[in-house]
C-alpha cells in the first residue's frame, strides 16, 4: 500500500521508516535530489551533485549508526573588468547535510562511496538473513 507523508513523497511507509529524512530537515528548497535503489544484495544511494568533487564529501555514519551524507564547497572567484577598472567578487557556498536511518540489513562495515560524473555513489551491502539471525543475541532467562 502506498500512502503519503507530509504530502512530500510517494514512497511507502516502511521505506519511510528505514530511510527516514524527516528528524534532519534539508537545509533549503534547493538541495540535492536523492535516489535510493534496493537490489537483492545491496541498496544504493545516489545523491546529485553537479561540479562537487571527492574532497566536498564527506559520508560517515553518526553515534546512532545513521548514514550521514554532507558536502561543502566554497568558490571566491574575482574578475578584473578593464574597461570599468573595477573588481568584481563573486562568492558561492554550497552546503548540504542529510541523514538516513539505514535497515537493519545494511554490512555497515562494508559500506562504499564514489563520485562520478556530479553524482555521489554510496553502495550499502546487505548481510544475507543466515548472518543477521546469528548476530541476535538470544539471552536465557534464569
Amino acid at each position: 500500500m502506498i500512502t503519503r507523508r507530509n504530502n512530500q513523497t510517494w514512497l511507502p511507509d516502511v521505506f519511510n521508516d528505514f530511510f527516514d529524512t524527516d528528524y534532519l530537515p534539508k537545509a533549503n528548497a534547493t538541495a540535492p535530489a536523492i535516489n535510493v535503489i534496493e537490489k537483492d544484495n545491496e541498496y544504493d544511494v545516489e545523491v546529485a551533485a553537479p561540479g562537487m568533487t571527492k574532497e566536498d564529501f564527506k559520508v560517515s555514519l553518526d553515534e546512532d549508526e545513521n548514514l550521514v551524507i554532507a558536502f561543502e564547497k566554497k568558490d571566491k572567484k574575482e574578475e578584473k573588468d578593464k574597461e570599468a577598472h573595477y573588481l568584481r567578487r563573486e562568492f558561492s557556498y554550497t552546503q548540504f547535510h542529510q541523514a538516513l536511518i539505514l535497515p537493519d540489513d545494511v554490512d555497515k562495515e562494508k559500506i562504499e562511496a564514489s563520485v562520478n560524473n556530479g553524482v555521489l555513489n554510496v553502495v550499502l551491502p546487505k548481510v544475507s538473513q543466515e548472518q543477521l539471525k546469528k548476530a541476535q543475541k538470544v539471552i536465557d532467562v534464569k
